[in-house]
């Protein structure tokens, strides 16, 4: 897996966390949100989330 020093990632329980480094593995993510009119940083999603198997 190739660090992605541009994306960074505290979720280690995330299939695309990059082990030991607080970085994301992907080329690029998808953010969203489940709110109607998101206004604070917990209304927002990282929609490339997947579970570590």
């Amino acid at each position: 897996m190739k660090v992605n020093q541009s994306i960074g990632c505290t979720v280690s329980q995330c299939q695309y966390h990059a082990g030991n480094e607080n970085y994301c593995t992907l080329n690029k993510i998808m953010v969203g949100t489940h709110e109607i009119n998101p206004t604070q940083v917990k209304c927002t999603d990282c929609e490339s989330f997947k579970v570590r198997c």
